[in-house]
């Protein structure tokens, strides 16, 4: 997330959260640090290292990141699902829409100091600019994200240079387009970086040039290593690119069989993958935001169109995994009969090697309903399953969690030992930024 920010402006964040929670500099230094080296720190005349950072953080309660730059992983993580959205609403086509979102993006990436974020909204208002016809400015914001990339590998400022070259390519530069192709090509394979994906979307991009410059045999060539290319992508809505791409060679060879077969197999990827996983998946993790801002209605009306939609395309695991969030919005709501039966629908699908996380999900939610219920046997039972699920998956901050509910439980039980060991458990799987695995990430449209 970026460099730290100087002594001085970290040791007036660890005073503020100190007072905040009512801290005393001995209570924040203990057990491994004295209440002299606190107030040192927070006069800015020491450096803290990581492990004091660490320490700290978990004495605060705030993440290792949010204490040394002032910002959390979810702050980032909350922008980058905004960046998918924009993302989507610029492949439906809404590409103005789309520019107001990424400049926004834009000014809060700059003003926190994230590069590979606004590298992004930047690669968006490129492709944004390209739709609408804003040839010079989509080379300029191209341009722009290829400068906040400039320390990152070759691979990941492929979209940039890309987006360049096709901007160069409508204005009618072609061989300058050619060029700047080639050379990246030819750099990525001398470099022995070869990532299919990047390959692939360099290959695909060159093929139109080549094509209006009447260079078919190099458009052909082109065409045959995408082709080779695309079982190794891990990204379909390439490989739909690069079918669409290899269309256009085979038909100015008059192979207008294998021209549709291309033209078939890009349309059902398209189809497949942007106009129902992609979005689904979008729907998906507007209803995540929406239920952690508290707007239950709107979130259980996300994940339902989200489940629909995956329910189309037959994402079964997906499904599984989005009916377990959404089960936990119903419970929110005060529905928790119906977020119960659905939970239970759920688990026949789910297994300690398929969606192991979500199964101690549904455990989990199943025991705080049975809890509710004052059904404290059968609310330890989901528990403990839970628990099993969660070690065997290595999910180390839902662990922690998971061994506070049962800790709290036992407690309430009368049995304070099993309790202290529950709890203890918990400790040593304490949550840190990006361990927690519920809700997947979102898939990548074309960039």
């Amino acid at each position: 997330m970026g460099e730290r920010d100087e002594p001085g402006t970290i040791g007036r964040r660890v005073q503020q959260l100190r007072v905040a929670r009512g801290l005393t500099q001995k209570q924040l230094a203990e057990p491994v640090y004295t209440p002299a080296y606190i107030s040192t720190l927070e006069a800015g005349r020491v450096r803290p290292s990581d492990e004091a950072l660490r320490h700290l953080a978990e004495r605060l309660g705030v993440e290792f990141d949010e204490l040394a730059t002032g910002r959390s992983a979810r702050q980032v993580t909350e922008m980058r699902l905004r960046l998918t959205e924009a993302q989507r609403v610029l492949a439906v086509g809404e590409a103005e829409s789309a520019v107001e979102q990424y400049t926004a993006l834009l000014a809060e990436a700059e003003a926190q100091e994230l590069p590979e974020e606004q590298a992004a909204a930047l690669l968006g208002l490129g492709e944004c600019a390209l739709d609408i016809g804003e040839l010079v400015d989509g080379r300029r914001y191209f341009e722009e994200a290829e400068e906040r990339l400039a320390d990152a590998p070759l691979p990941a400022r492929v979209p940039a240079l890309r987006g360049r070259a096709v901007a160069h390519y409508l204005a009618g530069e072609l061989r300058y387009a050619v060029y700047l192709l080639e050379s990246t090509i030819d750099e990525l394979n001398r470099g022995g970086l070869h990532d299919p994906d990047a390959l692939l979307l360099l290959y695909a991009s060159v093929i139109g040039p080549y094509m209006d410059m009447g260079a078919h045999a190099r458009a052909a060539q082109a065409a045959e290593f995408a082709l080779a290319l695309a079982p190794q992508s891990g990204d379909p809505a390439l490989v739909a690119r690069m079918h669409r791409s290899v269309a256009r060679t085979l038909l100015a060879e008059g192979r207008l069989a294998e021209a549709d077969a291309s033209l078939a197999k890009a349309a059902e990827l398209y189809r497949g993958l942007q106009l129902r996983t992609e979005l689904a998946n979008c729907h998906w993790m507007r209803g995540y935001v929406y239920a952690q801002n508290g707007e239950l209605e709107r979130a259980e009306a996300e994940m339902r169109e989200a489940l629909h939609m995956l329910s189309a395309a037959r994402a079964t695991l997906y499904s599984s995994q989005l009916t377990v969030e959404l089960a936990d919005v119903l419970h929110r709501r005060g529905r928790s009969e119906e977020a119960a039966e659905l939970l239970r629908d759920v688990l026949g699908g789910l297994s300690p090697e398929r969606g192991a996380v979500h199964a101690a999900a549904a455990h989990r939610l199943l025991g705080i309903i049975a809890e509710d219920a004052r059904d404290t046997d059968r609310a330890e039972e989901h528990y403990v399953r839970a628990l099993s699920l969660l070690e065997r998956a290595g999910a180390a901050g839902d662990l922690a969690d998971l061994c506070r509910l049962l800790g709290d439980l036992l407690r309430r039980t009368g049995r304070v030992e099993a309790a202290l060991d529950a709890y203890r458990t918990g400790l040593g799987h304490r949550t840190a930024p990006g361990t927690t695995t519920l809700g997947p990430a979102p898939a990548q449209p074309p960039v």
